[in-house]
């Protein structure tokens, strides 16, 4: 199994997701895709490559997704955009960048969590070991009983 980074919110260090299986699968293909092309091109250029390889694998998906938004009742103009959405059960998040920082953790989460979908996977392409950019991001519902009553 290949090791990634799992990001939980807050109260859901124990969860299991279904979605494990998949997430390895999809790793696959990122690993493949970084093996041949290596670091230094375009978010562009891996995400069409990860499209060509979540195909070889036979995994359904769809690319730069629009999501409606929602605020307060009324639909937005401005969707949110996906970049991948596979089997209709992970979104991917591809990068291209010198780091990852905390604030693409926290918008994968909300892409989570406005789609009400489990699990996500943040790529960065652009690291030497593909292993250093890869982090898994978990959302699973609050319980309750994790929460503090405020006084």
């Amino acid at each position: 199994m290949i090791k990634s980074e799992v990001i939980h919110r807050r109260g859901t260090e124990l969860a299991e997701f279904a979605q494990s299986e998949l997430t390895g699968r999809i790793l696959k293909a990122a690993f493949e895709v970084h093996t041949v092309l290596g670091p230094g091109l375009l978010e562009s250029a891996y995400q069409g490559a990860m499209i060509h390889e979540l195909q070889l694998q036979g995994l359904s998906f769809a690319s730069q997704v629009s999501v409606p938004l929602q605020y307060k009742g009324t639909v937005l103009s401005s969707p949110l955009r996906l970049d991948l959405l596979v089997e209709s059960l992970v979104i991917v998040e591809i990068k291209s960048i010198l780091t990852l920082e905390d604030i693409h953790h926290a918008q994968l989460l909300t892409y989570l969590r406005l789609t009400n979908l489990q699990a996500g996977l943040l790529i960065n392409f652009n690291v030497v070991s593909l292993k250093l950019g890869i982090k898994r991001v978990i959302n699973t519902p609050r319980n309750s009983a994790n929460s503090v009553p405020l006084r």
